[in-house]
């Protein structure tokens, strides 16, 4: 594990409440590049031609930052609106078989079928693995000689199961492989070179908001994959150049318009707080603050669907009774993505003892008996009585065994000494008729 204090300074910017354990969907912005994007916007409301050009030149420096981590020169590296994008643009200049996990994030399979569909040159072979978490075997096991490329989330969105990077490079051989890194770039740490294509964001793990996508794209990769959607920004010549342009030489071709040096400038901030770290140790802390979650999992017996030995941030938990555990963690300040059948819980560096004591006692409420009444108050009338259809009854399953602690926790044992817990002290009760919020699903944004 890292040396605490090559990590502390990273850490010790998280600023955002106790409970936040969501960064798999959203990573509120870090000081930093609040700070960063506020000169920036002072500088563009200038008018002055040496402060634009200052914020323009943010997009270079994102793409250095990028080609940097990446282990890439920066005429591979793209910025993109969206993760979205970046697989538009490797999608669509396709031909051949691609191969796309049948669970994976919707921008994967979906811009994979719709090149397909609009082009005509591309076939679509989904592969549906156990539990949906994608091996090198499953993806070798849909291998034939049209297969012309891969296309897979390296940490899977759902499940949090890391991808075996270097092994699925040997596996597919001389084929493009096409990585979608939105759930892994930054805090897992992997040899990048071995992907063709990698395409991100950083408006989670890198806390550097909407906007702030970028893509990859090798020599390999730029031979095999027509820039089809090149735009005015992808193009040779400039706003006075007649009939169609041929494409810019390097990634830059698999561009449509310019990009926002706002959003740059955000992204370069997020990037610069990594590298002063490192990744390898952002790794291990994510890793680190993963495990702890399977740990409470563990003790209040709630089943982890996450592969314990290949992970990065996020943990899937499957509970018996999925509205009892959502309404808990609400009820406790509690952020994560609830969906169908699982909880998924995503910590990060800066993800403290107090959350996981929030956590912790969220669980053990979980497993108590009592009854709450769960109101999802997103509305003006938040003092006034729910009206019927607003509430949701759940009736608790059976009280835990009496010498089941339900507080204190192994995870924080340490941090209740050092605050006066951990005096065996049990949990006050919960209460017969508790309003709290129902768990938001994730926006369907990558």
């Amino acid at each position: 594990m890292a040396d605490v204090t090559d990590v502390e300074p990273l850490i010790e910017s998280f600023d955002v409440a106790a409970g936040y354990l969501d960064w798999a969907r959203f990573g509120p912005l870090s000081p930093s590049v609040r700070a960063e994007m506020h000169a920036d916007a002072e500088l563009l409301g200038s008018g002055r031609s040496s402060g634009v050009d200052l914020v323009g030149a943010r997009i270079g420096e994102a793409r250095d930052l990028i080609g940097t981590i990446l282990g890439a020169p920066a005429d591979e590296i793209v910025l993109q609106p969206s993760t979205t994008h970046g697989l538009a643009h490797a999608l669509f200049g396709l031909d051949g078989t691609v191969i796309v996990p049948s669970e994976d994030f919707p921008s994967v399979r979906l811009m994979a079928h719709r090149a397909a569909v609009t082009r005509g040159m591309l076939d679509v072979r989904e592969i549906d693995p156990p539990d949906g978490i994608v091996t090198v075997d499953s993806v070798v096991d849909a291998l034939t000689d049209d297969v012309t490329a891969v296309a897979v989330s390296l940490v899977d969105f759902r499940t949090g199961a890391l991808l075996d990077l270097a092994g699925l490079r040997d596996a597919v051989g001389d084929r493009l492989l096409i990585i979608d890194a939105v759930q892994a770039f930054g805090v897992v740490d992997v040899d990048w070179s071995a992907a063709d294509v990698v395409v991100g964001n950083g408006y989670k793990w890198l806390r550097a908001g909407r906007g702030t996508g970028f893509a990859r794209f090798s020599a390999r990769a730029r031979e095999r994959i027509e820039p089809v959607l090149s735009g005015i920004s992808g193009m040779q010549g400039d706003a006075t150049t007649l009939g169609v342009p041929v494409p810019r030489a390097g990634a830059a071709a698999y561009s449509i318009a310019p990009s926002d040096p706002l959003a740059a400038s955000r992204l370069a901030a997020s990037l610069r707080e990594i590298l002063a770290v490192g990744t390898a140790d952002i790794a291990a802390e994510v890793r680190r603050r993963a495990a702890d979650v399977m740990s409470l999992a563990d003790r209040y017996e709630v089943p982890v669907l996450t592969p314990r030995d290949a992970h990065a941030g996020i943990v899937a938990l499957v509970p018996s009774d999925p509205p009892v555990l959502a309404a808990a963690l609400a009820n406790h300040g509690v952020t994560v993505t609830a969906r169908g059948t699982s909880i998924r819980v995503s910590a990060h560096v800066g993800t403290g003892a107090d959350s996981m004591m929030l956590l912790g006692d969220a669980l053990a409420d979980a497993a108590t008996a009592g009854r709450i009444v769960a109101v999802e108050y997103g509305r003006e009338e938040l003092g006034g009585e729910p009206d019927a259809p607003e509430v949701i009854t759940i009736d608790l399953p059976e009280p835990a065994p009496a010498d089941e602690p339900e507080s204190v926790l192994e995870a924080v044992e340490a941090t209740d000494d050092a605050t006066g817990g951990g005096d065996g002290t049990e949990p006050e009760a919960l209460t017969a008729d508790v309003v709290i919020a129902v768990v938001d699903d994730e926006s369907i944004e990558n």
